[in-house]
């Protein structure tokens, strides 16, 4: 999860990977740092604050250079502190090496090598000494041992050695005009330009390099590259192969990708979740842009053909991307009728399961590298199911290349760690692909697919009424504030609506949140309920609205302070100890995608109250590249 940028460059570099950082502080925050050849030696400058104060400790340390290496870090192996901070050096063997011998290799690492700890003994065995508890002084280390005058050389054996997933950046005192990469399981993109044709630059994401360069090559899986003034190689391995071969460049083409560095400013915001929750009527109608009819074009040129073969429905996500999955589910087997399942991606490749090939496998994921959900699909292929499909935010994401079908989201850059637009665009797809399958198995009629289309046209309008409502729900949030616990419940289709607003909830404000379905309150969370125990409910005018009512109550009795978000038509009256926020319309099957904005601003509010950091919550990350 963390973020790397490098650069050989024709200027002095570190102004831009400091930049770099910037922009990839979302992927992690625990620790900062920069590494240049300097002098024909190794310079750094590292840091536990944020990278905005390591761009003050590089000037004032006169940390100045053509060619570097950067990094932010979200902590796997070793606490949050400067000596776990990459980059990392290596300085040869020797007990007092890191004291009596200038430092040869400067390395940076996203990613969890698991055989660290076998590598690190034999390591120590040749007389390595280890300063910090990561696994990644491992890779730097290794690299110096079988360095013999080729860097390029020495990183390809390198990684032949290591078990994991890794992105990689490193240079060597020796070779001055030089920066290696090497990506397995974590994402890693190449920037070719930047003032002149000759600089290259590395990083975890291509808006690190907003405002340098727009020409990016895709790296993938296996791929080491060299890059030197004004030209580049890569070389491949294949899974299983010991030997690396050479990558014709027009298998790895220059794209041009606008990665517009205007994005990732706040405006008038206080915080960049504030924007995004605004930016969803927007990216709804982004993502729907050109959706005139349902038809499986919308998925891909070869989607009616694979729709035809399928007979059930596998999602595989995590987090939020779990709980759009889970509202899914209610959408396909009610409106599509047809049989489905979700699993949490974390868990599905760990435990058998019994596979069908007849199934169509959708992965959701905002960033499109999410670890696990990519090694889930990897699994469900290699138990025979080849008909995938991903709803992603980003088209150019290791996902959308493993899948044979896709429905790529346009959200927009995500900066904020607790999704909020990514996960209401990835509603729209998932109902996009529940009318699409309904249409082939004959379950939806031409007046039911227009009345959709309109009702979906509709919906940043609505979104937009919806926002209107920010002044009721802060004066929740004050209330919220003062609490320890909150209890979220939902029925059928708001159940995960009521899981995703207690995700957000402890996201960012630290609260004690669970959600549970309004049925089960008596067996067993009704035992907590208490006047300092808030119980949000989410009451939309549906067939359950009766029930919903009746669990209310059951609330009420106890003393529970009840916070509902319901539907303008559902009759619920605000009394003392009900409150109540009511929604302009009712919005039938698409209003999960109405209701979660109430509960993503209450999560934000009552964050602003506390005074949490929003936009970076403590021990997690934007993108989870990790296992």
């Amino acid at each position: 999860m963390c973020g790397i940028v490098g650069a050989v460059g024709s200027r002095n570099i570190v102004p831009v990977l400091v930049e770099g950082l910037k922009r990839l502080e979302y992927r992690g925050y625990d620790s900062c740092g920069v590494a240049v050849l300097q002098d024909n030696q190794l310079r750094r400058t590292r840091s536990t604050q944020r990278v905005a104060e390591l761009a003050t400790q590089a000037d004032q340390d006169g940390v100045n250079s053509t060619l570097g290496i950067a990094h932010t870090r979200w902590a796997t192996h070793g606490v949050p502190a400067v000596h776990n901070a990459h980059p990392h050096f290596s300085h040869g063997p020797g007990a007092d090496a890191a004291a009596t011998k200038p430092g040869r290799i400067a390395l940076v690492h996203n990613g969890i090598i698991e055989n660290h700890e076998e590598l690190r003994r034999e390591l120590q065995a040749k007389g390595y000494v280890f300063l910090s508890q990561t696994d990644t002084e491992v890779i730097a280390h290794l690299v110096d041992h079988l360095y013999d005058g080729d860097l390029y050389a020495a990183v390809k054996a390198a990684t032949l050695r290591l078990t994991g997933a890794y992105a990689i950046a490193v240079f060597c005192r020796d070779e001055p005009q030089r920066v290696v990469g090497a990506r397995q399981g974590s994402p890693l993109i190449m920037g070719v330009g930047g003032v002149d044709a000759s600089e290259r630059f590395l990083a975890s994401d291509a808006m690190a390099l907003a405002g340098v360069t727009d020409q990016i090559v895709y790296l993938e899986e296996g791929d080491v590259v060299d890059l030197q003034p004004g030209r580049h190689w890569i070389e491949h391995i294949a899974p299983g192969a010991t030997v690396h071969a050479r990558v014709d460049l027009a298998e790895r083409p220059v794209r041009t990708v606008t990665a517009h560095s205007g994005a990732v400013e706040l405006g008038p915001y206080r915080h960049y979740m504030q924007k995004e929750i605004f930016e969803q009527p927007r990216a709804i109608a982004d993502t729907l842009e050109g959706v005139h009819a349902i038809t499986p074009s919308l998925f891909g040129d070869n989607a009616a053909e694979v729709f035809g073969k399928i007979d059930r429905v596998l999602i595989l996500a995590c987090g939020t991307s779990y709980y759009s999955g889970s509202a899914a589910k209610y959408w396909l087997e009610s409106i599509a009728k047809i049989p489905t399942q979700i699993e949490v991606a974390s868990e599905y490749r760990y435990r058998d399961s019994v596979p069908e090939p007849s199934t169509l496998v959708v992965t959701i994921s905002q960033s499109g590298e999410t670890a696990d959900t990519i090694a889930a699909l990897k699994h469900a292929r290699s138990l025979g199911m080849e008909h995938t499909l991903t709803i992603c935010n980003v088209a150019t994401s290791a996902m959308v290349r493993e899948c044979k079908l896709a429905y790529v989201t346009r959200a927009g850059v995500e900066i904020g760690v607790a999704s909020t637009k990514a996960f209401t665009t990835q509603l729209a797809g998932l109902f996009l692909l529940t009318l699409t399958l309904a249409k082939l198995r004959g379950h939806l009629s031409p007046e039911q697919e227009a009345d959709h289309l309109t009702a979906m046209r509709h919906l940043p309008a609505a979104l937009q009424s919806v926002l209107a409502l920010e002044p009721q729900v802060m004066a929740w949030a004050d209330s919220f504030a003062r609490k320890e616990n909150a209890l979220f419940l939902g029925r059928g289709l708001h159940y995960p609506i009521a899981l995703e607003g207690s995700l957000k909830l402890k996201e960012i404000s630290y609260i004690h949140a669970e959600a549970y379905p309004a049925g089960e309150l008596k067996h067993g969370p009704l035992a907590l309920v208490t006047s300092e125990m808030p119980v949000v409910v989410v009451a939309p005018n549906d067939v359950l609205l009766e029930k919903l009512k009746s669990n209310m109550q059951e609330v009420k009795a106890r003393g529970g302070e009840l916070y509902v978000c319901a539907d303008g038509d559902t009759q619920i009256q605000a009394e003392p100890g009900i409150h109540v926020i009511r929604l302009p319309e009712h919005y039938g099957a698409l209003s999960p995608i109405l209701h979660v904005v109430p509960l993503q601003l209450l999560a934000y509010h009552t964050a602003c109250a506390k005074g949490t950091d929003v936009d970076k919550p403590r021990n997690l990350a934007k993108s989870v590249t990790v296992e």
